[in-house]
């Protein structure tokens, strides 16, 4: 099994996708060097705020979504 990083969902900002399956959300990162950094991370499947994802990559930012 991979090891990932913790980080728990500070807030969700929108879904996205095809089908609303991508949810864009701020995860603040719980160990590791950047311990207490705010990032933003599209998520596949359901999540809710206070929820905590393993992260494979800590350095990679989804880019904001734009309304068109």
């Amino acid at each position: 099994m991979a090891e990932g990083t913790a980080a728990k969902v500070v807030e969700i900002i929108k879904r996205t996708g095809v089908q609303g399956e991508i949810v864009q959300a701020l995860v603040q990162i719980l160990e590791g060097p950047e311990k207490g950094r705010i990032k933003r991370r599209n998520i596949k499947g359901n999540i809710r705020l206070g929820d905590v994802v393993i992260l494979l990559d800590t350095e990679i930012e989804a880019t904001e979504i734009k309304e068109i």
